[in-house]
């Protein structure tokens, strides 16, 4: 198990009060990693319950619609902890209408925060990286959207569909490095982003009847797939796309 173990590892995670960035940042506080939690609110329910693991919890407040914050979020974390091993870039939002009636505005703000941001705080993760001489581990949030269309979500398939692609590309110039750029694409979880659709009755007997596992996921479900990814267990995955979805893909 020590393949596994991220102990003495320090691991941002974007987007972690609630949801997925929540069970991953748990699941990688379980398995040692100190965290460092940046959200536009105060995370106090995960920075309870990573103390409650006896790690870190290291809160920086910002706004991820603009590349503005990265440059403070990373010299808080280094002038804290002194380096970074991971970066998970969860952080996202989704918009949805139907595609003849959506707006520029709803474009430009998905596409920010969900692919923008995700390539310009990984590039500055990956000049830390390649700084210290360590390598390290960056682990994108794709979705079932990196492969398929969907309706009504213009941007946020195009924005999905990016991560996947940028994921790949950062795989194929820093793998040299020693760094591990992959993504984890979720199938349908139970989170915020997916209330509206699993109140509507019919659309959520629809999805369900096509998920072979029968259900919903969890942030657990992914929390495990993150700690692989970010520990020595996946030091020759590169590039890779990871569907946890219940065999979605599959059928």
């Amino acid at each position: 198990m020590v393949m596994f173990s991220l102990n003495g590892k320090v691991a941002i995670v974007t987007g972690c009060n609630t949801g997925l960035g929540q069970g991953i940042a748990l699941s990688l506080a379980e398995a040692g990693a100190d965290i460092v939690g940046v959200n536009h609110v105060e995370a106090t329910e995960t920075e309870q319950k990573v103390k409650a693991l006896g790690r870190t919890y290291f809160g920086i407040n910002a706004d991820l619609l603009s590349i503005a914050p990265i440059e403070g979020i990373m010299g808080k974390t280094l002038e804290k902890f002194g380096k970074v091993d991971i970066l998970v870039n969860n952080a996202g939002i989704i918009r949805r209408e139907d595609s003849v009636d959506f707006t520029e505005k709803d474009w430009d703000d998905v596409m920010n925060i969900n692919v923008k941001t995700v390539f310009f705080f990984s590039q500055a993760v990956a000049k830390q990286f390649i700084k210290q001489g360590t390598g390290g581990k960056i682990i994108n949030i794709a979705s079932m959207l990196s492969f398929q269309g969907g309706i009504r979500v213009p941007s946020y398939t195009a924005s999905k569909s990016g991560v996947k692609g940028i994921t790949m590309l950062m795989a194929n110039e820093w793998a040299k490095h020693n760094i591990n750029a992959n993504a984890i694409a979720p199938g349908y979880m139970a989170t915020d982003n997916t209330a509206a659709l699993r109140a509507d009755e019919d659309r959520s007997a629809e999805i369900l009847s096509r998920i072979p596992a029968s259900r919903w996921g969890t942030p657990k479900d992914v929390g495990g797939t993150a700690v692989f990814l970010a520990s020595e267990a996946s030091n020759y995955i590169n590039g890779f796309t990871i569907a946890v979805d219940g065999g979605w893909l599959a059928r």
